[in-house]
């Protein structure tokens, strides 16, 4: 009879090593999946933020920022340079300039997104 209480047992502790094994393997794998995904989005969030500080910038002085360290002075713009390269170009102060961020290299970001 205390045989089969050890076979019982130990197959009970390596059923539970398995399961508590797939579960962490499972938690570990939303973990990176939610951090690739921070990190993906983190070159939209700050071209969308640019974008609208140009424009509220445009709505109240009747022009678009000259660069983007105006943003940074003047409108709270904050980017991180050791992550990212911003590219501001603008034409004129009535047109819209282009923005570009490009992921800085040996920063976080490792795709290029324009």
């Amino acid at each position: 009879m205390k045989k089969k209480w050890d076979k019982r047992f130990l197959a009970g502790c390596f059923a539970s090593v398995i399961v508590f094994g797939a579960v962490m393997g499972l938690f570990v794998n939303g973990v990176f999946s939610f951090l690739g995904r921070a990190k993906s989005e983190g070159s939209d969030t700050l071209i969308k933020a640019i974008r609208q500080a140009s424009v509220q910038c445009y709505t109240i002085e009747g022009r678009y920022p000259p660069s983007v360290e105006y943003l940074e002075e003047h409108y709270g713009i904050q980017i991180d340079r050791e992550r990212y390269n911003v590219f501001y170009s603008g034409f004129a102060s009535n047109i819209m300039p282009d923005i570009t961020v490009i992921p800085a290299k040996g920063g976080e970001d490792s795709e290029w997104q324009p």
